[in-house]
């Protein structure tokens, strides 16, 4: 199972838009970007981008919100043509917890007190943190390993 979610971002006094998919089982940032819009291009982009990497089975199952990037016509038939089915949480943003969880840990990590004037500075932040997040980071419910480490182990 795959989870996507997005989050906004300042820079300089514009918002950008962070969309990221992630391995709900090892925790892992497969995919990312950063743009100044929120559409269901930026999605369908970020969900090619990890389904070209991860090269998934068919049946992976993708949780997201109830967005309209996420529940868009386009990307519904994009998902469907590759085999992925799509989930959407009822429950409210609780029920995206992982995602959640990710975007808080990186705000107080690295986004938290920090003014980006271009978005080429902040997207070398996020470069380097999802480096860290990815094969250093320890997580608690990978019994305190990275998600890259944790999947190294388990395959």
């Amino acid at each position: 199972m795959w989870v996507g979610d997005i989050t906004y971002l300042r820079v300089g006094t514009t918002w950008w838009y962070l969309a990221v998919v992630m391995d709900q089982c090892s925790r892992r940032i497969l995919a990312w970007t950063l743009q100044r819009r929120r559409d269901a291009r930026v999605t369908r982009a970020v969900l090619a981008a990890a389904l070209r990497r991860r090269q998934p089975a068919p049946g992976l199952i993708f949780h997201s919100d109830r967005g309209a990037e996420y529940l868009a016509q386009p990307l519904r038939a994009f998902l469907a043509a590759h085999g992925v089915r799509q989930s959407a949480n009822t429950a409210g943003p609780g029920d995206n917890a992982h995602m959640e969880s990710f975007f808080h840990s990186m705000k107080a990590e690295v986004i938290r007190g920090q003014h980006f004037a271009t978005a080429t500075e902040l997207r070398s932040v996020l470069r380097r943190y999802i480096r860290y997040y990815n094969t250093i980071r320890a997580h608690s419910a990978l019994a305190y390993r990275s998600p890259i480490d944790f999947e190294r182990r388990v395959a």
